[in-house]
């Protein structure tokens, strides 16, 4: 009753036919004063346990890494569960922000639209300026609760007896849901742009076109909001599992990665703004959005040769 489940599901428990999840680990820990250890002894022993495995350890055996217990990776995993929508909601306004400006500003161009060219400049920006300063908003409240679990993705350390375990369920659990969002958020981005070619071959007006583009940004929005969601609960298990690109080496590395992509993004916002509404622009930012096409795909390939650089 205190646990708040059904006896159906403490008999399995009881018959080691399923294992009960990081948090009723913890109430059991607490109700029977007994550690987390002890309840998981004979569930999760790893066969082969090893937890020296980096060379900075195994040259000097002294050195100790801090320890990530049960509580604190549940705690983790929740707040991630929680943080996710709200990143990806974050990503879709960020992504969409140019939607309102490069449809306005199409629309200016036709008297009919009743729109002049500096009202739909003025509300385009606003409309933009506001979606990012709410994504931002959005993403800085995520990130002052993960602050606390910041050294997951940038320092070694250990985990308490039974977590991996428990971690490896919780990942195998949600996989199904990491593969469909992946799947269906490629799709999207490979649908997106097929009404830009349509328009494009059938040589349609500038406002169709313009349409077009809009729609692409809309559905890559939707897309990358599947993505940032699957993407968010599954690197908080790869980051307390130290797996894929959050292994002890990559840590080391993260920092350069980081800065990169920082630069990066803030030098191809300046050469659209640049080409766009410098001396040499017609501040027209609706046929300027081939830039951000551009720096999509570099972007890939600036990451590949750094990475090839690092190893070399």
């Amino acid at each position: 009753g205190r646990l708040g489940v059904t006896r159906q599901s403490v008999s399995k428990w009881e018959g080691a036919q399923s294992v009960p999840d990081i948090e009723k680990i913890v109430q059991l820990s607490r109700l029977f004063s007994v550690t987390t250890d002890y309840l998981l002894k004979d569930e999760l022993e790893d066969p082969d346990p090893v937890l020296v495995t980096d060379a900075e350890k195994q040259e000097d055996p002294e050195i100790t890494y801090r320890q990530v217990t049960m509580e604190e990776a549940s705690v983790y995993m929740k707040m991630e569960r929680e943080n996710a929508p709200k990143k990806a909601l974050a990503t879709f306004l960020w992504v969409s922000s140019p939607i309102a400006l490069i449809l306005l500003a199409s629309m200016s161009e036709y008297a009919r639209s009743g729109i002049n060219e500096n009202a739909a400049a003025a509300i385009g920006l606003c409309v933009l300026i506001l979606f990012v300063a709410i994504g931002v908003v959005i993403y800085t409240s995520c990130s002052a609760k993960e602050k606390e679990y910041a050294f997951l993705e940038k320092e070694p350390f250990e985990t308490e007896y039974g977590v991996t375990g428990l971690v490896r369920e919780r990942k195998k659990e949600f996989q199904p849901v990491y593969t469909r969002n992946k799947i269906v958020g490629t799709v999207l981005c490979i649908f997106s742009v097929m009404p830009l070619f349509v328009a494009m071959g059938l040589d349609a007006g500038d406002i169709v076109s313009c349409a077009a583009v809009c729609f692409m940004l809309f559905v890559i929005a939707v897309a990358s909001q599947l993505f940032v969601y699957a993407g968010t609960i599954n690197d908080s298990m790869q980051k307390l599992l130290e797996e894929e690109e959050y292994t002890r080496e990559n840590k080391a590395r993260s920092g350069i990665y980081s800065a990169v992509s920082t630069c990066y993004w803030l030098l191809v916002t300046a050469v659209f703004l640049f080409v766009c509404f410098g001396p040499y622009g017609n501040a027209k930012p609706q046929y300027y959005w081939v830039v951000w096409a551009i720096a999509g795909v570099l972007y890939g390939a600036v990451l590949a040769i750094l990475k090839i650089v690092r190893r070399q």
